[in-house]
């Protein structure tokens, strides 16, 4: 059973064009959570799929840069980008993350995936989205191929084109779907990025975190939050478009 990651990417960002470029210490963000998601213990392969746009010409230069396979499709229709992406890579399982969370925790991904190998079925879809209990930061879904396969074909709507898995949520009858909790609720905790606010604070916290444990945690982040608790305000206020 191959487990790919297939992170969505593009340049296009309405509320921050470029974001996942962005740098800090010398470094792109998305260079940052690829390094992170490299380290999961079950994820076979990592695949970025981004758009057959010319400005994201620079998210494929940095992935023949740091030697990850990426696949290019249509910008609007994600799912058909995801399916032809998960199918050229010839994935049996896929692990979906999105490109503007660089702070990541592989440990979290891999409770997901764990959990798929404990809820294996041939429409399975797992997250720990379903009921927020991380961060906003820690998204991750897995799903099987045959479940993506099944959603690309009879998925019709813009809104179900746009996002991957909005089809398999809405349709619960044909998917089997389980999500994983945390025993603590961080739901509160914003890291992803969207925003000029939201780089900010993932700005301060890799510049303090990363220059001397670069494997830093959720849990590192919480205790750093914990003691600079005027930085969680830095994004409160922003709300969340739908992925």
């Amino acid at each position: 059973m191959k487990v790919v990651a297939i992170i969505q990417a593009r340049m296009g960002s309405t509320r921050l064009p470029g974001k996942i470029l962005k740098q800090v210490l010398g470094k792109p963000l998305l260079e940052f959570q690829l390094e992170r998601v490299s380290r999961s213990n079950y994820i076979d392969e990592i695949l970025v799929a981004t758009t057959d746009q010319h400005q994201d010409n620079a998210i494929v230069s940095l992935c023949q840069m740091m030697k990850i396979t990426h696949y290019r499709g249509p910008e609007a229709d994600v799912l058909k980008r995801y399916y032809k992406a998960a199918s050229h890579i010839k994935a049996d399982i896929v692990v979906r993350l999105t490109s503007d969370c660089p702070l990541i925790d592989p440990v979290q991904i891999d409770k997901v995936i764990q959990s798929y190998f404990l809820h294996q079925h041939p429409l399975q879809y797992v997250s720990n989205t379903l009921k927020r209990t991380l961060p906003r930061g820690m998204d991750t879904e897995v799903f099987s191929f045959q479940a993506l396969k099944e959603a690309s074909e009879k998925a019709e709507s813009k809104a179900d084109r746009e996002h991957v898995t909005r089809y398999m949520i809405n349709n619960p009858q044909d998917f089997n779907l389980t999500n994983v909790s945390n025993s603590k609720n961080y739901s509160h905790h914003r890291w992803t990025v969207d925003t000029l606010e939201d780089f900010t604070l993932i700005n301060k916290i890799i510049e303090t975190l990363y220059p001397h444990k670069p494997e830093f945690t959720m849990e590192d982040t919480i205790e750093l939050l914990d003691t600079f608790p005027e930085w969680q305000l830095i994004n409160t206020h922003i709300q969340q478009e739908e992925d």
